[in-house]
């Protein structure tokens, strides 16, 4: 398990994703897995750098690493990653209709609706001041 306070700025994502990886490369994972996992991480970590503690700046804690499955499943990727920001369940944010032509869709949403389908377990909780958004995915 890795555990890590940084500052919610863009500039470092590309921490984020190599943590990840450091997680996920002893498993040998799918390539399709690997990619799924760096956009749905991407997608929460630039989330909290936008919009959680606009206009100011603030924190984001990292917890990441994988579990050991039994009964022959694959290993699951997990992280955490939790804020003080702005309350904000993304859980609750209401899909977008993707039957509609792009240019008459609403702004926004599509992150978290991509996060909600590829990932097995997408949770969040509003403890303490903190917002913390949980995933996991199997290494298959």
């Amino acid at each position: 398990m890795r555990e890590e306070t940084i500052p919610a700025v863009r500039e470092k994502l590309d921490d984020v994703l190599v943590w990840t990886d450091e997680q996920i490369e002893p498993y040998g994972c799918s390539r399709r897995t690997g990619v799924q996992l760096h956009v749905c991480v991407e997608e929460l970590f630039v989330n909290i750098c936008n919009y959680a503690y606009a206009p100011g700046t603030g924190d984001v804690h990292l917890k990441l690493g994988v579990r050991e499955a039994e009964g022959g499943e694959p290993p699951v990727f997990w992280m955490d990653l939790e804020d003080k920001g702005v309350p904000f369940n993304p859980l609750e944010h209401i899909d977008p209709d993707i039957t509609l032509a792009a240019e008459d869709r609403s702004i926004g949403g599509l992150g978290i609706l991509m996060v909600k389908k590829r990932m097995d377990v997408f949770s969040y909780e509003f403890k303490d001041g903190c917002n913390i958004s949980h995933i996991e995915k199997k290494l298959v």
